[in-house]
């Protein structure tokens, strides 16, 4: 026989192309916090990749997975947004911090040249349609 039989790669090839396109999305932001539910579409992912700010319900905040004071956040976005091309920041609040918290990081984003702040949610919630979600 002459030929080569390439079906046991083809099926190695598809099990590791399942593999990471399951683990992917799981590597973007590693701090675990309880994410309030929404009925909101995702939003289109970019060629650059997202920067991510988490706050948690222990009241520390996270540039990615680095722990920042928040006397040191709007220095901090100041040099991370020289760098960058796109003012898109995402903001992953736990659900459990006050609102008022949130509009204070909100604005610190802003002061540190982010103006596209897009909210972080779990998929699933209430839609206030009347049909409970």
């Amino acid at each position: 026989m002459a030929d080569i039989n390439v079906t046991p790669f083809i099926d190695v090839m598809l099990v590791l192309l399942i593999i990471f396109m399951v683990a992917a999305p799981m590597l973007t932001v590693g701090v675990p916090i309880e994410l309030p539910e929404t009925a909101a579409n995702a939003l289109p992912s970019e060629q650059e990749e997202p920067l991510a700010i988490t706050m948690t319900a222990d009241g520390r905040l996270m540039i990615q997975t680095t722990e920042t004071p928040p006397e040191q956040l709007i220095q901090r976005l100041t040099a991370i947004a020289a760098e960058r091309t796109s003012d898109k920041i995402f903001l992953r609040a736990d659900g459990s911090i006050p609102y008022a918290r949130v509009a204070e990081v909100m604005g610190a984003l802003n002061a540190g040249g982010f103006n596209n702040i897009g909210l972080v949610t779990d998929a699933g919630g209430p839609t206030l349609d009347g049909n409970g979600g």
